[in-house]
């Protein structure tokens, strides 16, 4: 337990330190549940948000909620891991009055493939918990498009892996709010993937 809260915090604090012009939204909780039609996260409070609003969320004191659906599994299996199509998908940040935040923050979907990552040994027992990260892009609230990537992470799914539904523990979702410089997002992606990577070395150490 004390590694999967070291690994959401550390998603947390990396995108808040690589990148200037984008803000910062923490999410903690719900349920991912699914099949190979498509994975949906329902349930998942706005616990932290960095850039926008007045400061005030937090996991007591919750301002909003994040949801999505990926599209289809295009490779893999939901057990051992596999890439989720973006067709069909959608990505929602909402905000609930509080924080100084608007009703609907960001509204859009995922862009190219999706990765669900499986990551082995998450407890003593062999148990196996999963990563799940991909680009969005999407309507800010101000009307702008804007573009993104996220990072979530499951708790425990059991020694026999996913069997359609897992509760999240946190994940982390960085909106770019500027117009990048060249590189800027592919960098962005390549920390989500490094990420996910000192994940699996973390929980299997």
């Amino acid at each position: 337990m004390k590694r999967i809260v070291l690994m959401a915090l550390l998603a947390l604090a990396l995108p808040v330190a690589a990148f200037a012009g984008s803000v910062d939204f923490g999410n903690t909780g719900g349920t991912l549940a699914g099949s190979s039609a498509g994975l949906t996260i329902t349930g998942s409070n706005l616990t932290s948000v960095i850039g926008l609003g007045s400061g005030t969320c937090a996991t007591f004191a919750p301002c909003g909620s994040v949801t999505f659906t990926t599209g289809a599994l295009t490779s893999g299996n939901l057990t051992t891991g596999g890439t989720f199509s973006s067709v069909g998908s959608s990505f929602q940040i909402m905000g609930n009055g509080t924080d100084g935040l608007p009703a609907v923050i960001f509204s859009g979907s995922f862009i190219g493939s999706v990765s669900w990552i499986e990551n082995t040994n998450c407890g003593t027992d062999g148990s196996i918990c999963y990563t799940l990260t991909g680009s969005i892009s999407g309507t800010w609230y101000t009307g702008a498009t804007v573009n993104g990537a996220t990072v979530q992470l499951t708790f425990n799914a059991g020694k026999n892996g996913f069997t359609g539904s897992v509760p999240l523990a946190s994940g982390d979702t960085v909106i770019t709010t500027t117009v990048p410089e060249p590189g800027t997002l592919g960098l962005l992606g390549t920390g989500l993937v490094g990420l996910a990577g000192i994940v699996r070395r973390k929980l299997k150490g």
